[in-house]
């Protein structure tokens, strides 16, 4: 299965189908919290559309039809959440993506799940302003689909050290914007302590502001998913970073609400 792979995920309370468009581990952020081993700057190989629908239209006949979930899958958590865009890398850096959508909406339709399940897209957004990017959204917004969007710093700084770019905070927020009115969109963001300290007062009070000009100018955001660690990062910074308490967490979900934006939070 080199595209497509199973997770029991704890923010979608079931099984989430992955479908991951950059097997060859390469990204065009490095995140310090990652997961992926070997991670590198690029972008994807050529994808297998062939290849791809085989392993989807194989995992999902194994979940629709056969005994997956009932064998692999601890109970209360057997059921089939979303098909999610994802994997080891940024899913908008490959050019077939739009076309990965229509492909997971047609096999979603032979297996009478679309309506039924979740399309979602997983991504850093840092390249929403490109028109087959949008093309895909725009796709994705027809079918019920929705985004998670990283914005898991507002600053400059913070995302430098945190994603490890030099994006702008203010064209990634534009970014946010696009997406958001092409597609349902959620905002993910990613908290830990990092040498056993919470993130900094004032990067908190940057990213509150940001959430705050989001109401403001009815920016139609479906709300914003907190989470910390839950499994060992696989980046240099591993051994600097550890989870927050769910406590912090929700004491920042209070802070968003308060708002008027919607908070979910996964400890």
């Amino acid at each position: 299965m080199k595209y497509v792979y199973p997770v029991v995920s704890r923010r979608s309370a079931g099984v989430s189908l992955g479908v991951n468009l950059n097997p060859n581990n390469a990204c065009n952020w490095r995140c310090i919290y990652c997961q992926v081993p070997n991670l590198k700057r690029g972008g994807p190989p050529p994808l297998d559309l062939v290849q791809l629908e085989d392993e989807l239209r194989h995992m999902l006949d194994a979940i629709v039809r056969g005994d997956f979930l009932t064998s692999q899958v601890e109970e209360g958590m057997r059921r089939l959440n979303d098909v999610a865009l994802s994997g080891n890398g940024e899913p908008t850096s490959a050019p077939e993506f739009p076309l990965v959508v229509k492909l997971i909406s047609r096999v979603l339709a032979d297996f009478s799940l679309l309506g039924q399940i979740k399309l979602v897209l997983i991504t850093n957004g840092s390249l929403a302003d490109k028109p087959q990017v949008q093309a895909g959204l725009r796709t994705m917004a027809g079918l019920g689909g929705e985004v998670w969007f990283k914005f898991d710093r507002a600053t400059r700084s913070g995302l430098r050290l945190v994603n490890d770019t030099e994006s702008d905070p203010e064209r990634h927020y534009q970014r946010l914007k696009t997406v958001a009115t092409l597609c349902p969109t959620w905002m993910q963001t990613c908290l830990f302590a990092l040498d056993g300290k919470a993130p900094p007062t004032e990067e908190m009070e940057a990213w509150l502001a940001l959430l705050a000009r989001v109401v403001t100018e009815a920016v139609p955001l479906h709300g914003v998913l907190l989470y910390s660690l839950a499994r060992p990062p696989l980046q240099a910074e591993a051994e600097r970073l550890s989870a927050l308490p769910e406590a912090w967490l929700r004491d920042l979900a209070r802070r968003v609400e308060a708002l008027g934006v919607t908070a979910k939070v996964s400890a």
